[in-house]
């Protein structure tokens, strides 16, 4: 297997915008409808009892075994925001075995609980296991600019410099300084900025102006990317779905 398809997308917690609806079955239905063999998202809820007494139909599994259903075999979740209902954080489903995965604590400050979600996985063929790192960095610059250098150490320390990577998600990257770092220093790629020339825009969902989401590859060849957006996208999330088609190079 050369060619992989991979896609980020911030869940919202299993609601639409303003938490207007429980969408969380929807939800499922269209992220197995985008294909993908590894997914990363964002907001997913691990936990939450005031949701599961309140909501009829509400998944007695956490939201991410629900989400991968019998698509994607292997699953990891980071638990990064907890609180008295439960808790929330960032999932990676795949299709292939995760053979190893850890979650490191980020957070810039006590106000927000954020995490680097970061995970092993065996490709049939590879020489090498594919690393992926999902992630979800804070609302304020300080507070990302610190997170980013966290991510760069990591990656450094944990990633062989011949394995391929893909770090993915929401980086709340409203000024495009996660490049300086991601690409400048560490050699990867942005998926959409291979083909289009600038990130994707993904938010909102509906008429998407602001490119907060981001998949960034090394050691692939960028052959598809796709932003899953419009008015039925919208019903799902705040944030549209990103997916690219990779091969290894």
């Amino acid at each position: 297997m050369q060619t992989l398809k991979i896609a980020t997308y911030n869940v919202h917690k299993g609601f639409s915008q303003f938490k207007a609806r429980m969408i969380v079955h929807e939800l499922r239905e269209k992220l197995q409808g985008i294909g993908a063999e590894v997914v990363f998202l964002q907001e997913v809820q691990g936990d939450h009892q005031r949701h599961a007494a309140h909501y009829t139909h509400w998944p007695a599994k956490p939201q991410y075994e629900f989400l991968a259903d019998s698509v994607w075999s292997d699953f990891v979740y980071g638990k990064n925001s907890i609180y008295d209902s439960g808790h929330h954080g960032n999932a990676i489903l795949s299709r292939f075995p995760i053979v190893r995965w850890e979650n490191e604590d980020i957070s810039a400050h006590r106000f927000e609980s954020r995490g680097l979600l970061h995970c092993e996985i065996l490709i049939p063929g590879w020489r090498e296991n594919l690393h992926c790192v999902c992630v979800h960095l804070g609302l304020f610059s300080r507070g990302r600019a610190r997170q980013l250098i966290a991510l760069e150490r990591r990656i450094e320390k944990m990633v062989p410099a011949g394995a391929p990577l893909v770090i993915a998600g929401d980086f709340n990257d409203w000024r495009r300084r996660a490049g300086k770092i991601l690409c400048d220093r560490l050699l990867l790629n942005e998926v959409f900025e291979s083909l289009g020339g600038r990130p994707a825009a993904s938010y909102p969902a509906k008429m998407p102006v602001f490119r907060l989401d981001r998949i960034y590859v090394r050691g692939f060849v960028v052959k598809k990317a796709e932003v899953h957006c419009g008015r039925l996208w919208s019903r799902m999330s705040d944030h549209a779905a990103l997916a690219a088609t990779i091969a290894r190079i």
